[in-house]
């Protein structure tokens, strides 16, 4: 279903007459409703209510689309209004909205969540906001929206055969944050088909979910699958076709490699059994330190959300303690004030879950489901430091993120070896091995070797972090330096998630300004190349110039992904230039005391680092100087290479 499909003419009001948000909320509601799309008005205004209640619907640049799910919709639509003078939506960058969509959806399917996804894309481009804005008749309007749906996501072919002998093809693509590699892939792959000829739809397995799923049929008629993925995903559906596994780096540099494997028949057949058949890239069977990074980021990613909501109500409580005066209280700074101890308290509750579940879905990765339950405890027992002399915990052998690690990898490696040990049960036992026999023993046995090793990984832990306490400010320099290089190296690879991990890490030993110095360095490379598309035009193609305004907002937003497409046409001086901007800023945290309690969320976190103005400085040093250096490195494009 498109978009023109939803938004019928008698929906549409350009150049409407309203003076406040809850005024244009009610003009799009009348216009959903003359188009015959609800049941019952103020229902429907209640649910859009409720959903502006949990925040603003506006998204920035003079847009917003307010949208809800109620029964009180007869049938899915949208309406939409223009307005000359705008209104104050509550956008986040303060600027009043002009143009507003409307999304009424039944209960019934997450269809308001497709057209979201489509309105979203499409409401990225400025030229395609600023046609809109122009649009002189209802008529005009639906023109504009469906040549550009056209152009962004063209009709499937129905019911006739593939171009080319044939051959189609289906894909999945995931990365452990699912933010930006999931969709590049996803993108890489559904060009290259349409290039070669050969029709392909690509899953993507992303931070909301999975989009764009494979149908039943589509899998049983497709002649291949290509799964290029950094975490694991669904895999049983596949059984008894040719399936590719690989990276979703490869995804994006190798997208017509790995379809003419599948063309040619050089894809092994997957079968979803305890024997599985070996389906990985034959040109990159998966060493040893993939797979290690790959159980490692499994863990990352499902701990993140524990760091960033736990770190902020922390910073938070620090913040009200200080505003209240309470500054110089001593050791019961941050939680003095009452209104500062509650929050304080409860982002230390999301805190102390951190480490538990690092190592839960490290176990998990290695071991499937049984070993969620022995990660868990083994991680909780490195942050209470356990011993076999003192089991309730002794602070002197609190092993904390590196005993987190170990107890996730290691209890993994021992709930296999329990499958591996159980495995001449008798099938009748299949369904309680995995629920009792397996978390049951896998616990105790990651118990008892925890209790063992904190005493000598705690010794190490707290030497590491008192090391780090103690670093002098030269040194200091010199580490947020290497860090925040390190994050645009790769922009997304090994390199930067070693130094994203490290940053993480040194959060919870206490050790803010590494993080400072990792998301800084993180949120440099795209504002760098969107500073240089502004301001030096003759460095890059017309392709590269029409995306770089984007990277603004993926760099505010710490996507360093965002610079990847540019590194990737001219990593030779793309990626210096990124390193050189993103150096700079470290090295300015580190001169201004900045330190950040988050590991996420780039701009919107400023508010709860030390020394926000500080921080803020670095950004915009680390940013000039970047595109200073794409100006020196970069030669300027003839009138052919910019076509």
């Amino acid at each position: 279903m498109r978009i023109t499909d939803l938004l019928k003419k008698e929906a549409i009001e350009l150049g409407a007459s309203v003076s406040t948000k809850n005024e244009a909320i009610d003009k799009l509601i009348s216009l959903h409703e003359k188009a015959g799309n609800l049941n019952d008005v103020q229902a429907y205004k209640a649910a859009i209510l409720e959903r502006e209640n949990q925040g603003s619907t506006a998204i920035g640049e003079g847009i917003a689309v307010p949208h809800a799910k109620s029964e009180s919709v007869k049938v899915p639509g949208l309406s939409a209004i223009t307005l000359p003078n705008g209104v104050d939506y509550g956008a986040p960058d303060g600027k009043a909205s002009d143009i507003l969509f409307m999304i009424a959806a039944p209960l019934d399917g997450d269809l308001h969540l497709e057209i979201l996804s489509r309105l979203m894309v499409m409401l990225m481009e400025p030229e395609f906001c600023a046609d809109l804005r122009k649009a002189a008749t209802a008529d005009e309007f639906l023109q504009i929206i469906d040549k550009k749906e056209s152009e962004k996501y063209p009709s499937e072919p129905k019911e006739e055969p593939a171009v080319k002998q044939g051959y189609r093809i289906l894909a999945v693509t995931a990365c452990p944050t699912g933010i930006a590699h999931t969709y590049m892939a996803a993108e890489a792959l559904e060009k290259a088909g349409e290039k070669m000829g050969y029709p392909l739809k690509a899953e993507t397995n992303g931070s909301g979910g999975a989009k764009n799923v494979l149908t039943k049929k589509e899998i049983e008629e497709c002649d291949g699958i290509i799964v290029a993925a950094d975490k694991n995903v669904e895999m049983a559906r596949f059984d008894g076709k040719p399936v590719i596994k690989t990276s979703v780096s490869n995804g994006i540099n190798k997208p017509e490699e790995l379809i003419n494997k599948i063309i040619d028949g050089k894809a092994p057949i997957y079968h979803s059994d305890n024997q599985q058949t070996d389906v990985s890239d034959d040109d990159e069977k998966e060493s040893f330190g993939r797979k290690v990074y790959k159980h490692l980021m499994n863990g990352v990613s499902h701990m993140l959300p524990f760091v960033v909501g736990g770190g902020v109500l922390i910073a938070l409580g620090f913040l009200i303690d200080t505003l209240a005066g309470n500054a110089d209280v001593g050791g019961d700074f941050g939680y003095t004030n009452p209104v500062a101890a509650v929050i304080f308290w409860i982002g230390k509750a999301a805190f102390a879950f951190m480490l538990p579940i690092l190592a839960g879905y490290i176990s998990q990765s290695i071991a499937d489901r049984p070993g969620l339950l022995p990660g868990i405890v083994g991680g909780y027992l490195a942050t209470t430091g356990a011993t076999l002399s003192s089991p309730t915990g002794d602070d002197s052998a609190v092993s904390g993120f590196l005993g987190a690690l170990l107890a996730g990898f290691v209890a993994g490696l021992l709930v296999n070896l329990l499958k591996k040990a159980f495995s001449w049960l008798p099938k009748s036992m299949d369904g309680i091995k995995p629920v009792f026999i397996f978390p049951l023993l896998g616990t105790l046995l990651i118990g008892v070797f925890m209790l063992a090793i904190n005493p000598f990984v705690g010794f190490i832990n707290i030497g590491l972090s008192n090391g780090l306490s103690s670093l002098g400010e030269t040194s200091r320099i010199l580490l947020s330096i290497v860090l925040a290089a390190m994050m645009a190296i790769d922009m997304g690879g090994p390199f930067n998630k070693a130094a994203y991990v490290f940053g993480t890490a040194a959060i919870a030993d206490g050790n803010g300004w590494i993080m400072a110095a990792v998301m800084i360095g993180g949120m440099i490379p795209p504002i760098a190349i969107a500073l240089s598309t502004t301001f030096n035009k003759k460095k890059w193609s017309n392709e590269e110039l029409k995306s770089g305004p984007v990277n603004y907002l993926m760099g505010l937003c710490f996507i360093t992904e965002g610079a990847i497409p540019y590194a990737a046409s001219d990593p030779l001086r793309v990626i210096p230039s990124c390193m050189v901007g993103s150096a700079v800023a470290g090295a300015v945290t580190s001169l201004f005391n900045c330190s950040c309690p988050a590991p996420h969320g780039g701009i919107f976190v400023f508010a709860v680092v030390d020394n926000p103005l500080g921080y803020l400085v670095a950004l915009v040093a680390g940013s000039v100087a970047g595109a200073l250096m794409l100006a020196l490195l970069k030669k300027n494009r003839t009138k052919k290479e910019t076509a």
